[in-house]
């Protein structure tokens, strides 16, 4: 009896692994143009990042619904320099491939639209320096198939296109061939291919990474064609009547995986938005299954949408290691949760003189401005959230400024902050919007610790600050509008950051003890 229990209790346990459904996005904030491949029993993902360092997360997951991220794939001046970059520039829609025991990452940074790739053994560890793909230049989207011991270079340059590269060097091999620009939807990007049943399957994202994104396939006997569309498409899509007043919105650039026991998944970007059906968080990476029947057409959640709540048979579900929400900064080096804009002065950045703290030191370089200012920031991932931070800023002097910061781009932030000037401390809520640049309220500050905090509703962007962490004071609020993609441009979402800068050309620093992100998944 007691043998029949646990047999029945494990196939209780196994069924509801199977049968669980999952939230939607299943990574949350700025994580556009997913790719995703498998190795073995375990999946990975990148995502791209633009102005942000380091570049290129990589995430892990063993059911596609929960993920770590273990890595990125661009950590070196050796791979990449973004300077000079800003919310619609830098590193561009990677492709993840594994072959034969390693991982390839292939990508495109702008303005140079230079492509490159890079490689790694250790899906952990450091990648590759980049080999850079010379005979494609001014286009983007590459991705890497691998068929029949031969590699191709896939991507998008008016045309989809497609040729045969030296993997090892990156060298073009054969003919450059035509795939076609899909249905005439504007923006055609995104391609990937896949080989099944016997035949090559072409996906396609069309219609710009906004509203009416969405997703086609096409297919051929012949890997370079002619292709031909499939007739249900788009396979996925929400610019419908049937989908106008989800939540959801924007969705494209998807990725197919197949997952060991034979079931097919794709993995796509979308928005989620909230009142003038705007979106702060910049495109998040979403999950949905996909029936793929032999010698058919792929069905993505049986009608080509997609929920928040999704109700479907999953895989057997496999939680990985949560992200704090508190980072007292005891670590000898950074959380990967943190970015940097462009490439850090990595003097300006201590973990070691104050143990316990993070040091900031001033940069001449300033939120306003496109470039490398003293920051660190992480993803805005839920519309409700609270971010505070314990700053000690006895050691600023004239000129500098140094705080916590909602920002969007340089020429859109709020920002809660402390400004030295005439010997004095003052407290201040900073509002930037486009070329109007507001100090809402300034308050002189006696003490030198002081918690800074930023909360958002659905509708405003609050600015606080407390002297004891007990009682906070408001200073301002904004409306969330003025942060979000559909107002200000680019292709990145809200990052929730501190930072430090000087108007003088006198260094100092700030040194901040411990930020605290508490997000309310509603």
């Amino acid at each position: 009896m007691k043998k029949l229990f646990l047999i029945s209790t494990l196939l209780l346990v196994l069924l509801m692994g199977w049968a669980q459904g999952f939230k939607n996005p299943v990574l949350p904030g700025f994580h556009a143009d997913p790719s995703v491949c498998r190795a073995g029993d375990d999946f990975y993902l990148v995502n791209s990042t633009f102005q942000y360092f380091p570049g290129v997360p990589v995430f892990h997951s063993k059911d596609l619904i929960h993920w770590e991220q273990v890595g990125a794939c661009l950590t070196r001046e050796s791979q990449i320099r973004i300077e000079g970059m800003d919310e619609q520039t830098g590193i561009y829609a990677p492709t993840i491939r594994y072959h034969e025991g390693r991982f390839y990452m292939v990508t495109t940074v702008f303005p140079s639209r230079r492509h490159f790739y890079v490689y790694t053994d250790n899906s952990k560890g450091e990648w590759s320096d980049p080999i850079y793909i010379d005979f494609a230049i001014g286009s983007c989207d590459p991705t890497l198939f691998f068929d029949d011991g031969k590699c191709y270079f896939l991507w998008k340059e008016g045309e989809i296109k497609i040729c045969e590269i030296d993997v090892k060097t990156g060298r073009q091999l054969g003919e450059i061939h035509l795939l076609g620009v899909g249905l005439g939807g504007r923006y055609p990007e995104g391609p990937h291919i896949y080989k099944k049943d016997g035949y090559y399957y072409l996906l396609l994202a069309e219609g710009g990474t906004e509203h009416g994104h969405h997703v086609n396939i096409f297919r051929s006997k012949n890997l370079f064609g002619p292709y031909e569309p499939n007739s249900s498409n788009p396979i996925l899509s929400h610019f419908s009547m049937k989908m106008q007043n989800s939540p959801i919105q924007g969705l494209g650039h998807a990725d197919l995986v197949q997952a060991n026991d034979g079931s097919w998944w794709m993995i796509c970007l979308g928005y989620r938005t909230h009142g003038y059906l705007q979106h702060v968080m910049g495109r998040e990476t979403f999950l949905a299954p996909v029936t793929w029947e032999t010698g058919g057409w792929p069905v993505v959640n049986g009608d080509g949408t997609l929920q928040l709540d999704m109700k479907c048979q999953t895989l057997p579900q496999v939680s990985m290691p949560v992200e704090p929400s508190r980072d007292d900064f005891e670590s000898d080096k950074l959380s990967l949760y943190w970015s940097h804009l462009n490439m850090p002065q990595r003097e300006n950045y201590s973990l070691d003189v104050r143990k316990g703290w993070l040091r900031l030191k001033t940069s001449t370089v300033t939120l306003d401005e496109v470039g490398n200012p003293t920051f660190i920031g992480h993803r805005q991932s839920e519309a409700n959230f609270s971010a505070t931070t314990k700053v000690d800023v006895s050691g600023m002097k004239d000129g500098a400024v140094a705080g916590i910061t909602a920002y969007a781009a340089h020429h859109n932030h709020y920002d809660v902050q402390v400004a030295m000037h005439g010997g004095r401390r003052y407290l201040q809520a900073k509002i930037r919007i486009g070329e109007m640049e507001h100090i809402e309220k300034e308050i002189p500050l006696n003490e030198h610790i002081v918690y800074l905090r930023i909360t958002a509703d659905r509708q405003f962007y609050h600015l606080y600050y407390s002297v004891d962490n007990k009682e906070f004071t408001p200073l301002a609020r904004m409306g969330y509008r003025y942060l979000s993609t559909e107002t200000i441009g680019g292709f990145t979402g809200v990052h929730l950051g501190i930072f430090a800068h000087t108007l003088s050309k006198t260094v100092s620093h700030a040194d901040f003890d411990w930020t605290e992100f508490k997000f309310v998944n509603e």
